[in-house]
């Protein structure tokens, strides 16, 4: 790693920090080596079919259950899903519908029941906790309803988290200027607003290039003309780099943006609608 963004005056390293960190890093060598002794690094993936074809998720029968017998809970119930390269996906339901329990799977920081959830070609039901934390760090991108920066850091510096560890990164520069933020890299996040705050953090969550972008209830903390302007960053995001972006919310207005809409109550897919043309953003009014 080159040199680090934490100068000594600005204190220690934060719990805020930790959790971005733990979003996206890699393993450290002592757990490579302890899974490599166990010969799961080098496990083969099962191929399916050819990948030009295939879904970039799939998920069947999966499940996420929760306690045992009178306290037992169905946050999934026996989701069948696919999710493709390059689409725009609202999945949309009312709180407690188990938005944010799917959403967790698809990103790798839950497993389930049972049930499969295929990314590509590697069954991530399956992954051993360094596997999926590989996962993360290639491939996902998370923007979640509470900012998370770290005050003490600049906007870039936030972002320069994620770029000090991704293989293949934008500068935090790029990814600023991406969210229209080029001229507010400087600030702290006490200088910014809350939308502005949002936009460093999907900054954040792009600057690693993911293939897929998971948001959970992006405006949900900021008002209208504020979450216009977030929505239209995560648009350009998904319109620009191509990225499978899955949006959850319970704000039936933003499924006019979406290509398809996942209707989402009691852990299961009620029902898919497409959209044949995404509604600008800017028409959005709720």
């Amino acid at each position: 790693m080159h040199r680090g963004i934490y100068p000594a005056s600005r204190g220690s390293f934060n719990p805020i920090s930790q959790r971005i960190l733990f979003l996206t890093a890699a393993y450290t060598a002592s757990e490579w080596l302890s899974d490599a002794g166990r010969g799961r690094i080098f496990r083969p993936l099962v191929h399916t079919t050819d990948a030009s074809l295939a879904p970039v998720f799939r998920l069947t029968s999966l499940r996420k259950i929760y306690g045992s017998g009178t306290s037992e809970v169905r946050a999934l119930d026996g989701v069948d899903l696919e999710l493709y390269h390059g689409e725009l996906v609202v999945l949309l339901g009312p709180s407690g519908s188990g938005k944010t329990t799917l959403l967790n799977q698809i990103g790798g920081l839950d497993t389930p029941s049972s049930g499969e959830l295929w990314h590509q070609r590697q069954e991530l039901t399956r992954g051993t906790d360094v596997e999926l934390t590989a996962y993360r760090r290639r491939h996902v991108g998370f923007v979640f309803q509470f900012y998370n920066l770290i005050p003490s850091l600049t906007a870039r510096e936030n972002v320069a988290l994620i770029t000090e560890i991704a293989p293949n990164p934008m500068s935090p520069e790029e990814a600023l200027d991406m969210v229209g933020l080029a001229n507010r890299m400087n600030h702290f996040p006490a200088q910014l607003s809350g939308g502005e705050q949002q936009r460093v953090a999907i900054a954040r969550a792009i600057a690693k290039r993911p293939s897929v972008l998971l948001c959970d209830e992006p405006t949900g903390a900021l008002d209208l003309k504020t979450g216009i302007v977030v929505l239209e960053a995560v648009e350009r995001v998904n319109r620009e780099m191509g990225s499978l972006t899955v949006i959850i919310t319970h704000n039936a207005v933003m499924a006019e943006m979406a290509d398809r809409v996942i209707h989402f109550a009691d852990g299961r897919v009620q029902r898919i609608t497409h959209n044949e043309r995404r509604a600008p953003v800017a028409s959005l009014h709720w």
